[in-house]
């Protein structure tokens, strides 16, 4: 092919990558983070391209060998495959074996997070000889990247279960590889290719080494990618399998909505307090009792003394017969347990959005390891900008309003 075929080709690319990325930030709800990074980087390379083609910069085979759209087309198409995205090209925060901070990019984040996904458009080949040494100086290694990624990981719990790593390949993986990677706990995404030793092992001062093979002193065998012989080709799975957190506390915000008569039928009414009103004609709109009930299914519910104590109290003194009934069959499911907020909660400094009884309570489903569903999102917020987030599952709140009822006035309801 020649420059300028490539030229038009690549331009072509590019339109079309961009017009993907756009319609993948639009197809999650709230947007995608990373989203108009990934368009801005898109487009960046169709300028440079259409300066070539305007004869602006003098056009070399290099520039549109060396051109990113491979790896962007990668993540896109990575991120077209999966779902629950909530970011591309996310960096991650670590630290590495030494103690020392560096930047992980991710070039997927999926499932809810719970997925992590880099997107490798390198060709089998170049991949293989980087692995055994014969790459440029300074290359890493799909191996030691799939390390950084481990170590990261496990320091960037998603309610507390590391992400899944999967390592997407566009151009073919070795066998070799992808049997460390499967060592590794590393799922992979692609063509899975043969390799065909090449010569014997040489001798122990001309042999090249690998930081990968078991033994430093033995001869590492030179191999070479076959292309032709296609082992497997790995597509990204319909579902994938997630360690999913088993345990809940229960903030007083939930255990109110939960017994709350606005969930029971209580909702058709305009009520004197207008806050009541507006939860009423939410609760028309969506249902927040199925969205617990889903959460909460066969999980082990837990709530400390602060919450119940407190809970019980603002029963006694505004909630209705039902309301109250309600609570007592909420109560025999719930396990109590002691205040017991972890030292990760302490680095908190109070403020009008942080209480000590919030504090102790997400503190508590901290030590338990439990998501905390809460209704209280002013507080996860400002909890999150001083640098302590929490897993929580945040819902709408729903007051008790039963014994509001007969001074209320009532709606049909259609």
């Amino acid at each position: 092919m020649s420059a300028h075929s490539l030229l038009c080709e690549r331009i072509i690319l590019a339109k079309e990558l961009i017009k993907r990325a756009e319609a993948l930030c639009r197809s999650q709800k709230d947007g995608i983070e990373g989203g108009p990074k990934l368009c801005r980087k898109l487009k960046a390379e169709l300028k440079f391209l259409q300066k070539i083609e305007a004869g602006r910069i003098c056009i070399k085979e290099s520039h549109l060998q060396s051109t990113n759209l491979t790896h962007l087309q990668a993540v896109i198409e990575s991120a077209e495959n999966l779902e629950d995205i909530v970011g591309v090209l996310h960096v991650f925060t670590y630290k590495d074996s030494f103690g020392e901070k560096q930047n992980l990019v991710v070039d997927v984040v999926a499932n809810n997070g719970h997925t992590w996904v880099k997107a490798i458009g390198r060709k089998a080949e170049a991949l293989h000889n980087i692995w055994l040494g014969r790459g440029q100086y300074g290359d890493k290694s799909i191996i030691e990247q799939a390390e950084d990624f481990l170590q990261a990981s496990c320091q960037k719990p998603i309610q507390y279960c590391s992400p899944h790593i999967i390592f997407a390949f566009y151009n073919g993986l070795s066998s070799p590889m992808a049997e460390r990677l499967k060592e590794m706990n590393i799922s992979v995404r692609g063509d899975i290719v043969a390799v065909n030793l090449s010569m014997n092992c040489l001798k122990e001062d001309h042999c090249f080494s690998s930081s990968e093979s078991d033994n430093g002193d033995e001869c590492f065998q030179m191999t070479k990618v076959d292309r032709d012989t296609l082992i497997a080709s790995v597509a990204f799975p319909t579902m994938l399998k997630v360690n999913t957190c088993n345990r809940v506390n229960l903030d007083i915000t939930t255990l109110i909505t939960y017994v709350s008569a606005l969930n029971y039928g209580g909702c058709y009414f305009i009520f004197k307090e207008k806050v009541l009103t507006e939860q009423a004609l939410q609760e028309r709109c969506e249902s927040v009792l199925p969205q617990l009930e889903e959460f909460m299914k066969e999980k082990e519910l837990f709530a400390c003394e602060s919450a119940i104590k407190d809970f019980q109290i603002i029963l006694e003194t505004i909630g209705g017969p039902r309301e109250k009934y309600r609570a007592t069959l909420l109560m025999d499911r719930i396990h109590v347990v002691p205040d017991q907020p972890s030292d990760y909660a302490s680095k908190l400094v109070t403020s009008s959005k942080i209480n000590n009884r919030s504090l102790i309570i997400f503190g508590t489903g901290d030590t338990l390891k439990a998501i905390t569903m809460t209704a209280n999102s002013g507080f996860v917020r400002a909890a999150a900008n001083q640098g302590v987030k929490f897993s929580v599952f945040i819902h709408q709140p729903r007051a008790l309003t039963e014994s509001k009822e007969a001074s209320s006035t009532p709606l049909l309801k259609h």
